[in-house]
């Protein structure tokens, strides 16, 4: 087990591969990921249907928020189906390819470079999501719970947070592997990442993604990123959400997205989505 956070940052990266931070990427980021998109956006539109208790005459055009909006695939998807959608992100090039990416689509969508412990955007909203465990880039509670806190200011009673979220295991000792593969426009991405076993101690665990990059002609890019999480089990979790009052779990899924099959409060799987509702 690596016992300092800094020693797999300050490794240098094998020979071929070039140090980079994928979210300078978006591209590439977009190919290993937009695939799940569709099923995100179902979800997200039949979790508001089921557990909402914002009135509404119509249920389209709901105003969504989307904290760590990354390259706006999601809010394009909704934006596409009629909805009025807001989001933010500390990547430059990632909100660039936002914009470029809801600019085709006639300029709709509103998006500023925010931070997520600390963000102010105008209105408030139906819906917020952030599903792909970003809330682990808070590295301490204070932020944790500013950023739980900010998403409810901007959130109308009865509305929802839908929170994605990797739960740690303590025990586990080895590492852990997942793979990804994507293609587009003669463009192959394989994309690896590597999380070293928890420091409980300090709640922390480190990650390696190393991307696999072939174009068209053949040429090959490689390049890998170190950074490092906070790390939940779910008594951790249910102890932050627990501080910030205006917001109540009323559900919990996988990431599996799908509605008929909640997960039990008291025996969360490795994979949470909780749905947290505005108190009215």
């Amino acid at each position: 087990m690596i016992s300092k956070l800094t020693s797999l940052n300050a490794m240098p990266a094998p020979a071929g591969y070039q140090p980079a931070d994928w979210y300078d990427t978006p591209l590439y980021y977009d190919i290993i990921f937009d695939d799940g998109t569709e099923q995100e956006a179902n979800f997200l539109e039949a979790a508001f249907a089921k557990h909402s208790q914002v009135y509404r005459r119509s249920k389209s055009n709901l105003r969504v928020l989307e904290p760590a909006c990354g390259s706006g695939r999601l809010m394009a998807r909704l934006a596409k189906r009629g909805h009025t959608v807001t989001g933010f992100d500390l990547n430059p090039k990632m909100l660039e390819a936002a914009r470029k990416r809801l600019a085709a689509l006639g300029n709709k969508g509103t998006l500023k470079r925010q931070r997520l412990e600390s963000f102010e955007v105008a209105g408030t909203f139906d819906l917020a999501h952030c599903l792909l465990s970003t809330f682990k880039y808070i590295l301490n509670e204070d932020g944790a719970v500013s950023h739980l806190n900010a998403v409810s200011r901007h959130v109308k009673p009865g509305g929802l947070y839908i929170l994605g979220i990797h739960l740690t295991d303590y025990t586990r000792t080895s590492y852990e592997h997942e793979r990804w593969t994507g293609s587009r426009n003669g463009i192959d991405v394989i994309c690896n990442t590597r999380t070293w076993p928890p420091i409980r101690r300090t709640r922390r665990e480190i990650l390696r993604n190393r991307l696999r990059v072939t174009s068209p002609g053949g040429s090959e890019k490689l390049l890998e990123t170190n950074w490092e999480c906070r790390t939940y089990d779910a008594a951790q979790l249910r102890r932050t959400l627990r501080k910030v009052r205006d917001l109540t779990p009323v559900a919990y899924y996988d990431f599996h997205y799908d509605l008929s099959a909640p997960s039990l409060g008291a025996a969360l799987s490795d994979d949470v989505v909780v749905i947290l509702r505005k108190n009215s």
